[in-house]
């Protein structure tokens, strides 16, 4: 090969080597837009990708409980017009996606200053906490249509009611022996004993449910009270002295046990000594010595509850827990629910601790916005304020039935008894209330066949007993 052939071969050999060794540096050295373009894409399938797998999670998940896309539609428009509406009504709370279509956190503003303690374990309140909304949509309509008083048919109903259960109402019950004398403990419980419910589900229409904060003072609501067809109060809570705040009507009082305890002095807080007394927990012989030697004409009676667990504590929710179950619409005052709130105040006394004030607050903000009851306090004084962006009945309607698909609670649309854990055929022919019954009552009764429904508790087990007449 002569010198100008090698040449040639050497340049295009070179030329060659130097065109990999570009192409080479490109992949090595893009350009910066590419670079951008490139992690754009990436990101934008790695998003893709994770929504895939959620949603496939989601529906594989919830397909097992019968979910439907009508379904988790249901439970996203709940969540969103829920979020809306404690951003518009929750004054600063706001309420956050949780890990599924059912859990919402409710963060309060990282400014606020929590002030009560865990007596345990010293630990500051928090200020985020997670709910449940198809537990709460779920449990709220199961107290919707329960009656919450303990009755002699409830625990006859009962598998082995009065050696399992019956006892436990009674104070110092474990020494009946698991109520082997049968008799005795009908003895002790025969005052607060009714044989049926002595109200039912919609009888009542506006009821107003008073706390015992110190914020009543700050408004005059005393006369707007008494203009409910129904008023609530709590354990010791005075009228006297206080009516230009709190009213003076007065129809039931939902007692602790240390202010049942103290029934001849509860009595003398309604001056026209017909409120009906309402027992939490259990009945004790001094009550009982009470009732029968004053005597004690108010109507007193036990209450049934349903299960909520760590969510919510105090009187408070289970006076609202008793007038969701007999009322049309419920409101609630004197349960400082405003921004700055951080202890208990009460408006006849000094301060005690009380218990998670700001997680308390949280769960009645979460309430107003499931449609349950509406708040009145100094920063809501309007009567006529409108609760913004609460889910339609419709939406709630059809997010209840998800709910209770996914909590495997079944139960047929078209079938109110589908709930029932527990059916029994009740002993009389109906059940008698206490006055004439309101066409929506009526009404319901008529939906549910003229069936009893009792919470069951935690003691024997969750679910709903139902009392269904007989043949």
């Amino acid at each position: 090969m002569d010198l100008s052939a090698t040449l040639l071969q050497k340049a295009s050999t070179d030329h060659s080597e130097r065109e990999r060794g570009e192409a080479f540096s490109a992949v090595r050295s893009p350009h910066p837009m590419k670079i951008l373009r490139l992690a754009f894409a990436l990101a934008l399938a790695s998003g893709i990708t994770a929504i895939l797998i959620y949603i496939a999670g989601v529906s594989q998940s919830y397909g097992n409980n019968g979910i439907s896309e009508d379904d988790l539609r249901a439970l996203v428009s709940l969540r969103s017009d829920f979020q809306k509406c404690v951003k518009a009504n929750g004054l600063g709370l706001e309420a956050l996606a949780g890990r599924d279509y059912c859990e919402v956190v409710i963060q309060f503003p990282p400014d606020t200053l929590p002030k009560w303690r865990d007596p345990k374990t010293g630990e500051l309140e928090g200020l985020s906490f997670e709910f449940n909304l198809c537990e709460a949509v779920a449990t709220w309509e199961q107290v919707r249509n329960s009656t919450t008083i303990l009755t002699k048919e409830f625990i006859d109903a009962l598998p082995n009611g009065w050696e399992e259960y019956a006892w436990r109402r009674i104070n110092k019950g474990i020494n009946l022996n698991r109520c082997e004398n049968k008799t005795l403990c009908l003895e002790k419980l025969a005052l607060v004993l009714p044989e049926t419910p002595p109200y039912v589900p919609r009888q009542f229409g506006r009821c107003a449910v008073i706390g015992n904060s110190g914020d009543l003072l700050k408004t005059n609501f005393g006369e707007e009270i008494d203009g409910y067809d129904v008023v609530i109060r709590e354990n010791g809570a005075p009228i006297q002295n206080y009516t230009k705040y709190v009213g003076r009507k007065s129809t039931f009082r939902l007692l602790n046990r240390g202010s049942a305890k103290a029934l001849d002095k509860v009595v003398e807080l309604d001056e026209t000594r017909k409120e009906v007394l309402l027992i939490k927990t259990t009945i004790h012989d001094i009550m009982n010595k009470m009732i029968r030697e004053l005597p004690i004409h108010n109507p007193v009676y036990l209450m049934l509850g349903a299960s909520f667990g760590s969510a919510a504590k105090g009187t408070g929710l289970k006076a609202l827990e008793f007038a969701l179950s007999i009322c049309d619409s419920v409101d609630m005052y004197g349960f400082t629910v405003d921004p700055g709130y951080k202890e208990w105040t009460r408006y006849f006394s000094e301060s005690r601790q009380g218990h998670t004030p700001l997680h308390g607050r949280a769960y009645y903000q979460m309430m107003e916005c499931l449609g349950l009851i509406k708040i009145h306090s100094p920063m809501r004084v309007d009567v006529n304020r409108v609760v913004k962006w609460v889910p339609s009945r419709s939406t709630l309607h059809a997010a209840r039935i998800a709910s209770e698909k996914v909590l495997r609670r079944f139960r047929s649309e078209d079938d109110p008894l589908g709930a029932c854990t527990l059916v029994k055929k009740r002993h009389t022919s109906q059940v008698k209330s206490t006055t004439g019954p309101r066409n929506v009552a009526v009404k319901h009764q008529q939906y549910v066949k003229g069936a009893t429904m009792y919470p069951l508790e935690h003691s024997i087990g969750d679910g709903v007993l139902c009392m269904v007449p007989k043949d």
